[in-house]
């Protein structure tokens, strides 16, 4: 029920795409149904306005492949997908199999590879991947990067001349991302601080670099302020602050508690984050 809302609010405050049942949206926690349920509700409340990219991995690569039909037989944009974690992959041809495999099955919608390997534990060289990936994988268009190492992000941009959409997924570090050349950004504390991260990226583009960084730091202590409250509980938690309540954490996540959400309150007014976050609804 908050999907339309959501969007709303969102693309009023700048933002140009969504990124459907990622780590933010404990997609990997629901089940396939929801997913699939999740995925039909941002596609209808988008209306075609901004692409909406569906995150489709699964531990059962034959499950992720009937996500990715799904998505495509929806009028999704886009498909994106974490490798199998629980039965580690070996080779990073062996997580190319199971791409090709999750991949075929939206054969008509560009594919992104979602690395994320604080969470999957799967971490092979990017650019090697973009290397050996498309010879196989014939609609994989880029990168969801969501790492740290700054370095071969900007070597998975600069790779065959630019030829791959690479995404970077680090919201405290995207001043990070703008200098070496990245122009697509997904991220966590978008859905609530969109007003914060478009400043950012405006005061970059004309050349404001303090600005951009006086912004980015406030990005960062908000960051912190969440990490304190359990990261993804947190996030939730924030949602329902600014006046979309989108209910419980879903196991092994935990809801925070109410005296939880007031003393992380008080921490964010004092960095001021309801000054510039989405259509502040506090109570």
């Amino acid at each position: 029920d908050q999907v339309g809302p959501i969007v709303e609010g969102l693309v009023q405050n700048g933002i140009t795409g969504f990124y459907v049942c990622g780590s933010t949206g404990e997609g990997p926690s629901l089940t396939t149904e929801e997913r699939r349920a999740t995925a039909e509700a941002y596609v209808e409340a988008t209306g075609g306005r901004v692409p909406v990219i569906v995150q489709v991995g699964h531990n059962s690569v034959a499950e992720a492949r009937g996500l990715a039909c799904h998505a495509q037989a929806i009028g999704a944009d886009a498909i994106s997908a974490v490798p199998p974690s629980y039965f580690k992959i070996g080779t990073l041809e062996t997580m190319i199999d199971c791409f090709v495999e999750i991949a075929s099955g939206a054969p008509e919608l560009p594919f992104y590879c979602y690395h994320i390997c604080k969470l999957t534990g799967v971490d092979f060289d990017m650019v090697e991947f973009l290397r050996l990936g498309s010879e196989r994988i014939g609609n994989l268009a880029g990168i969801k990067y969501s790492s740290v190492t700054v370095y071969e992000l900007q070597a998975c941009l600069e790779y065959q001349d630019g030829r791959f959409d690479i995404l970077f997924g680090c919201d405290e570090m995207l001043t990070s991302g703008l200098s070496v050349g990245v122009c697509g950004f997904v991220g966590s504390t978008y859905n609530f601080a969109a007003p914060l991260y478009r400043r950012i990226i405006e005061n970059f583009q004309k050349g404001n670099l303090e600005e951009a960084r006086k912004g980015q730091a406030l990005s960062v202590a908000m960051v912190r302020i969440l990490s304190r409250y359990r990261d993804q509980a947190g996030i939730k938690a924030t949602m329902k602050l600014i006046g979309l309540d989108c209910g419980p954490n879903r196991l092994p996540h935990k809801t925070l508690t109410a005296q939880e959400i007031s003393a992380m309150k008080r921490e964010l007014e004092e960095i001021g984050f309801f000054e510039w976050a989405v259509k502040p609804n506090v109570k």
